[in-house]
């Protein structure tokens, strides 16, 4: 490509000439001289003389700062009056509205506190630093802590919890997803709501506990925050009871972790009249694998074979019929042998006194005599591969028969909340470091909630992690730019990747 430009060369008698220089990628050549000079007057009519030959048949657009000092013509440089991160502002802006938060939240204060963090999630007063970046005309400080008691109101977090349920499309058994997490402070004073208690992080400091519903996507439908001290299985009811109150919804199916429900919660949940599906608990080797290992001595369990256990309700029993799946996976098998394998090794070790003795469920007490356990043992071994899922459902949500791949997919699913979890955590920094008081807390916890919504959300348009879309996103600006009389907005060239990653968003014609 050939692009002319116009230079200034002294001459042997000292005076200074203009000349136009066509250049191209591999040098300068055709050198056109205009004329001779001899002081700065002369000279800048041979620069006119050029520039209208280097534009010869093409129109001049007036932008009136021509002759001017300092103007561009002069070499200065035109003023950037406005600067904004357009393209990553505009597809969270779209995502907020389309999941009909600003129907919702009416309060662009909140909208606000909610795009911030999910741009660079930080205390409420630097995210006023981080609009300031992106753009956009922040509220003040005192503006930001006196809406926070709004946002800690019950009633406004259940009516993002409305809009969530609405998109999500929920229905009557529809599938809901529970678990619970928790988040430490950094004090060592509790006050009856940041009480210690068990950590899933293994701290020592007060917290407070989170139970998270969300659909079968991992899509959020609700966050309630509990006393740190609070048992996980107690939380779970007034989750779910809350939600269908506000929603209606006669019945819905729990999804949970074993670990999520004792014996006492799951008389609960039957008691409540909820479908679930959850992790069982196989303390002895279940009666249907027992007899196929009767029936086929010689023969291994095959991969991913599933025993169906019936479980009728009895005259006095106030619960539905269940059904208890035993799936056999090979390659949990062998993890969970290698771990005994290792286990009853340190027990040998320490019964042979060449190790100390520490706790290990294989050493066996017995009038002062140490012994491995091997009746635990060949249970163990007995056990290794297998995994239960306990269900109440008559049929699936679509009316359909209850299958043993449908409980099973159901309790996979999970992965997803946990999924949800993990970015609360760490791309949203849910823990509370900047707040003390319950009512700033609970704050806090629903813009992540709302902020959480629109990460999920725009991860399911784009296929992309909400940190990888931040990141690209971020640094494409629009810019407006005054010359002289006129104002001229400016875009960086966007590539192709995030263009198709924005026609996802904005469901333009040609996205896949």
């Amino acid at each position: 490509m050939v692009s002319p430009y116009v230079r200034t060369v002294k001459t042997a008698s000292g005076a200074r000439a203009v000349q136009i220089v066509y250049s191209s990628r591999r040098g300068s050549r055709d050198i056109e001289h205009i004329g001779s000079a001899h002081d700065d007057a002369e000279l800048e009519v041979l620069r006119a003389a050029a520039r209208q030959r280097m534009a010869a048949g093409q129109g001049e657009l007036d932008l009136g700062v021509a002759g001017t000092s300092g103007s561009a013509s002069a070499g200065g440089l035109l003023p950037i009056t406005a600067s904004r991160m357009a393209v990553l502002w505009d597809a969270l802006s779209y995502a907020y509205d389309t999941l009909g938060f600003a129907q919702a939240a009416d309060d662009e204060v909140f909208r606000q506190l909610v795009l911030a963090r999910i741009i660079e999630p930080t205390s409420k007063l630097d995210a006023l630093r981080v609009l300031d970046e992106v753009g956009v005309s922040a509220p003040s400080y005192r503006t930001v802590t006196r809406r926070l008691p709004v946002f800690a109101k019950e009633s406004w977090r259940q009516q993002l919890a409305a809009a969530c349920a609405a998109h999500a499309g929920l229905g009557p058994a529809s599938l809901v997803l529970y678990d619970v997490s928790t988040l430490y402070s950094e004090t060592d004073a509790a006050d009856g709501y940041r009480e210690p208690g068990f950590s899933k992080e293994r701290r020592l400091e007060p917290q407070i506990t989170i139970g998270l519903l969300t659909d079968q996507a991992g899509f959020p439908l609700m966050v309630n925050a509990f006393e740190g001290n609070k048992a996980e299985t107690t939380t779970m009811l007034p989750t779910i009871h809350a939600f269908m109150n506000a929603h209606q919804l006669p019945d819905v199916t729990v999804v949970a972790d074993a670990g999520m429900v004792s014996a006492a919660n799951q008389k609960a949940i039957e008691a409540a009249g909820l479908s679930f599906i959850l992790g069982a608990r196989i303390p002895e080797v279940p009666y249907v694998v027992a007899e196929w290992r009767n029936a086929h001595p010689d023969q291994e369990i095959e991969d991913g074979q599933v025993f169906c256990q019936p479980w009728p309700a009895g005259p006095a029993d106030r619960r539905r019929d269940q059904v208890i799946y035993h799936q056999y996976k090979a390659d949990r098998a062998r993890r969970t042998l290698r771990g005994i394998d290792e286990q009853v090794a340190k027990a040998e070790k320490a019964i042979a006194g060449q190790t100390a003795v520490k706790r290990n469920r294989f050493v066996q007490l017995s009038g002062g005599t140490r012994t491995v356990n091997r009746t635990l043992e060949a249970k163990a071994r007995a056990l290794a591969g297998l995994k239960g899922y306990v269900t109440n459902l008559a049929a699936c949500p679509d009316g359909t028969p209850v299958t043993a791949s449908f409980v099973i997919d159901a309790y996979h699913r999970l992965f997803q909340i946990e999924k949800s979890f993990r970015m609360s955590k760490h791309d949203l920094q849910a823990r509370p470091i900047y707040h003390h008081t319950r009512d700033s807390i609970e704050a806090h916890l629903t813009i992540v909630f709302a902020a959480l919504a629109v990460s999920r959300w725009i991860e399911d348009r784009t296929g992309w992690s909400i940190k990888k879309f931040v990141r690209t996103a971020r640094r494409y600006r629009t810019v407006e730019i005054q010359a002289g009389a006129h104002t001229i907005t400016a875009a960086d060239p966007l590539p192709d990747d995030l263009r198709n990653a924005l026609d996802r968003i904005h469901h333009r014609q040609g996205a896949h």
